[in-house]
């Protein structure tokens, strides 16, 4: 099974997430907001960090994860390469692995400017979430 897949969408990068759980896809659709962001062959699993979000709601909570995931790179220059999430009520915690940012080193490929709440969907039966990223 394919992490995530990308589906058309005119002006935005919208990214529907798979896995076994919930929590799968809430980690794959991390890993899909840093592999649009940066080629993640390029990037090792050399340091660890964590990451925790909260919301009363699904979508909540998944756009809360990725603002985070978006934080993290944009503003301490890191990208994961490695994520695994749990959840604890209305908590996501994340342990992730990754490196800082090295332009020279790490193929860079679009920039992520926001995580939007536009037909943003977290689907338990499937499980599947889906997000648009601001491009």
């Amino acid at each position: 099974m394919r992490r995530y897949e990308l589906i058309d969408h005119t002006a935005d990068l919208m990214v529907k997430a798979h896995g076994g759980t919930l929590e799968e896809c809430f980690a794959n659709a991390g890993y899909a907001l840093f592999d649009q962001t940066v080629d993640l062959s390029t990037v090792a699993p050399a340091e660890a960090f964590e990451v925790e979000a909260s919301g009363e709601f699904p979508e909540d909570r998944l756009y809360s994860f990725l603002s985070e995931l978006l934080f993290l790179e944009d503003c301490e220059g890191v990208v994961l390469c490695e994520l695994e999430v749990r959840f604890d009520g209305d908590r996501v915690l994340c342990a992730g692995r990754g490196e800082p940012l090295d332009r020279g080193r790490h193929r860079t490929r679009s920039e992520v400017k926001a995580v939007t709440y536009h037909m943003m969907s977290v689907d338990p039966a499937e499980p599947s979430v889906t997000v648009i990223f601001d491009v």
